[in-house]
This record gives C-alpha cells, sequence and structure tokens, in this order.
C-alpha cells in the first residue's frame, strides 16, 4: 500500500482548491439563494481541463487516473455540492459509461467533446415511479426501422436544462423486466425532447434539477449504447462510477465542515474560554476529523481497484453509504457548534447541512446500501466480471 499522492494528483488538488476558493466561495451564498450559477464556470471548468480529468487524452481527456477524480470532487464540493454534482453527472455517470460501454464512433462523437468541455452530458434513470426499484420503469423505447421511438418521463435529473446530451434508459421489451431495458445517447435537439427545472429544493440550490420528457422521440439505433436488453446492467455500471464521485465529494463536504467549525471555535468563547475548550465540542470536532479520515481512505481505496480494471461495486456501496453518512453528521453538528448563527446565512454551516442530505438519498438510498453491505457479507450477493469493464488506468507518454 502506497498512500502517497503523485506530484501531478498534488498539482491537481492545489489547482482545484484555488479554483474553488477563488471562484465558488466568494460567489457561492448568492448562486444558492439565486438558485442557479454563473453559466462561465462551464468554460472555466474546461479549460481547467476537470470536464474529462480521468478520460484518455485519445478521447479529449486529461489522462489522469480514477482517483485524480476523487481529488476533483472533494476539492469541489468542499465549496459547494452543486459542483461537484455537475462533475459527478458529466463525468461518473455520462463520459464513464460512454467509456466504457460505447463503440468507436459513439466515443468520437459524444466522449471526446464532452472530454473537451464543449458538451454537457447527463444521466437520465429515475422517474416519478422508478428510483431504487429501476424496474418500475415506465419509459419505452421501440424500434421502428433504423429509429427507436421514446415515450416516457425522467426525474430528479441533475443538468436537465444545461446537459447537451443524455443517457436514457427505456423497456424495449418489458416481459423481460431487468433483461428488457435498454440505454441511449439521447441529444437535446431531437424532436419530441423537453425538459423542466424542480423549483423549491431543500438544498443544492446552486445545481438544476429537473424532469425529461421524451414524446414520440425518435432516436437512431446507432444510439444505443451496448447491446438491446443490457441497459440494467449499464445503468448499475454507471451507477457504480457515479457513486464513488458522491464518496469522494462527501470528503470534501466534511473537510468544509470541519474548516468553518475550527475557525469558528477559535473566535467564539463562552463561559471564559475557547468554546473548543469544551469537551463536548471537541467531541464534535473529533468526530468530524474520523469520519473525514475513514471515508477517504474508503474511497481511495474503490478508486485504486478501478485504476487497476478491478470491478468495485461492494467497495464504491460502502464508500459512498458511510462518507455520506459521515458528511451529514459532520454538518449536523457544525450548525450545532455556531449554534443560533449556524441556522442562518451569516455562516456557510446551514447551506452545508442543506446540501448533505441529497447524497443520502441518491445513486443508492443509505437503506439500499445498508441491504447490499449485509447480503455481501451474508454470501447472498456476489459481483462478477462484467463483459465490458471500465477501461484500468494507464500512464500516457
Amino acid at each position: 500500500m502506497d498512500f502517497r499522492f503523485s506530484e501531478e494528483q498534488e498539482l491537481l488538488r492545489k489547482t482545484a482548491r484555488q479554483f474553488t476558493d477563488d471562484e465558488i466561495m466568494p460567489h457561492i451564498a448568492k448562486w444558492d439563494a439565486e438558485g442557479g450559477f454563473d453559466p462561465k464556470l462551464w468554460k472555466r471548468l474546461a479549460e481547467m481541463g476537470f470536464m474529462g480529468v480521468c478520460i484518455p487524452e485519445k478521447y479529449g481527456g486529461s489522462g489522469m487516473d480514477y482517483n485524480s477524480l476523487a481529488i476533483l470532487c472533494e476539492e469541489l464540493e468542499r465549496g459547494d455540492t452543486a459542483f461537484r454534482t455537475a462533475v459527478s453527472v458529466h463525468i461518473g455517470l455520462n463520459s464513464m459509461s460512454l467509456l466504457q460501454w460505447g463503440n468507436e464512433e459513439q466515443k468520437q462523437k459524444y466522449l471526446v467533446p464532452q472530454a473537451k468541455g464543449e458538451k454537457i452530458g447527463a444521466f437520465g434513470l429515475t422517474e416519478p415511479g422508478a428510483g431504487s426499484d429501476v424496474a418500475a420503469m415506465s419509459t419505452t423505447a421501440v424500434r421502428d426501422g433504423d429509429d427507436y421511438v421514446l415515450n416516457g418521463q425522467k426525474t430528479w435529473i441533475s443538468l436537465c436544462d444545461v446537459a447537451d446530451h443524455f443517457l436514457v434508459f427505456a423497456y424495449t421489451d418489458k416481459a423481460k423486466k431487468h433483461h428488457g431495458i435498454s440505454a441511449f445517447i439521447v441529444e437535446r435537439t431531437m424532436p419530441g425532447f423537453s425538459s423542466k427545472a424542480i423549483k423549491g429544493k431543500y438544498g443544492i440550490r446552486a445545481g438544476n434539477t429537473g424532469e425529461l420528457f421524451f414524446e414520440d422521440m425518435r432516436v437512431p439505433a446507432a444510439n444505443r449504447l451496448g447491446e438491446e436488453g443490457e441497459g440494467f446492467k449499464i445503468a448499475m455500471a454507471s451507477l457504480d462510477n457515479g457513486r464513488f464521485t458522491v464518496a469522494a465529494g462527501a470528503v470534501g463536504l466534511i473537510q468544509a465542515c470541519l474548516e468553518a467549525s475550527v475557525k469558528y471555535c477559535h473566535e467564539r468563547e463562552t463561559f471564559g474560554k475557547p468554546i473548543g475548550k469544551h469537551q463536548l465540542v471537541g467531541q464534535m470536532i473529533a468526530n468530524m476529523e474520523a469520519g473525514y479520515q475513514m471515508s477517504r481512505l474508503l474511497v481511495y481505496r474503490a478508486g485504486e481497484l478501478k485504476n487497476r480494471g478491478v470491478r468495485n461495486t461492494r467497495e464504491t456501496s460502502l464508500a459512498k453509504w458511510q462518507a455520506c453518512d459521515f458528511a451529514n453528521k459532520a454538518a449536523d453538528d457544525a450548525v450545532q457548534i455556531h449554534g443560533a448563527y449556524g441556522y442562518s446565512d451569516d455562516y456557510p454551516v446551514a447551506r452545508y447541512l442543506r446540501n448533505s442530505k441529497a447524497p443520502v438519498i441518491y445513486e443508492g438510498t443509505r437503506e439500499i446500501h445498508t441491504i447490499m453491505q449485509a447480503e455481501y457479507v451474508l454470501g447472498y450477493r456476489e459481483d462478477k466480471t462484467l463483459n465490458k469493464m471500465l477501461p484500468a488506468w494507464e500512464p500516457e507518454a
């Protein structure tokens, strides 16, 4: 085991942290209140090479390893969850899925411009009646000559109004249940497509989230990702990548809670001494630190398995479950440490608490991951090698 970061990874962390400090932190309170961030940030993310950080250079990316993606997600969520979410969806759920499952023509047409940041990718799986129970989806794709005709609706889709490309899942044969789901690359400009933002979210207010609608939308058969009936398998593999980025982001949120709480502990005095000197406040700080260190190790273990091209569903599930729970608790404690001020917008910790709840729910609720981990231990669940694995990371010359 080698816990050292490479010079390239250290530089990435420094660059991403500076980007967060300079271009997110000064504006995020305003963006959170207004319900959206400056679209110029997309261009800046692309200029920094962040939009394809772990995508090979031959497909327009930066060619870094998968733990570099984790580092980027940590630092962005330290600024705000909305920015980590954008990278999670664009890279983790969409671009990495194209890298794993796409044919060469699809990679050149869709992955390359996404990795360069010229186009934005998103992911459409959840429906009003189908969240954890994926097989309950109702969206259909009926083959008609060289096209598929899509009809249906997706909801809670991040980047719904800003993405150019969507990875959408639909039934091509509902009688086959899980084995009748297929995946499609959908373009916003295809006739029959529309989207609508969801307003009044509890958290991640600076991020765009909403619904997608498909009304007799014709999608070329060439845009099917993988074979007919492989959609569920593709979706689960995509979620492995998405959960990895969510877990990494949770590490960054814990760090943000720690930084804010330590700063406040040194500023605030009660009963004649800094509040950090009170044992129960110190206990909350210690728990944040423990959660931070444990979560980080779980995330980087999963990332190293990805680097080696080894399936990591079990390890990523554990990292996502634990890191998100630790982040939610850290944010709750950060508000408590700040007292009444923590319940206001005078300090960032109220936003941290609001933002921390969604990751406990999406990409597998804590209950789903609890069941998964129990099934692994009891021997009821076993992951097999997929017919198309996420490519192992290979340093490029």
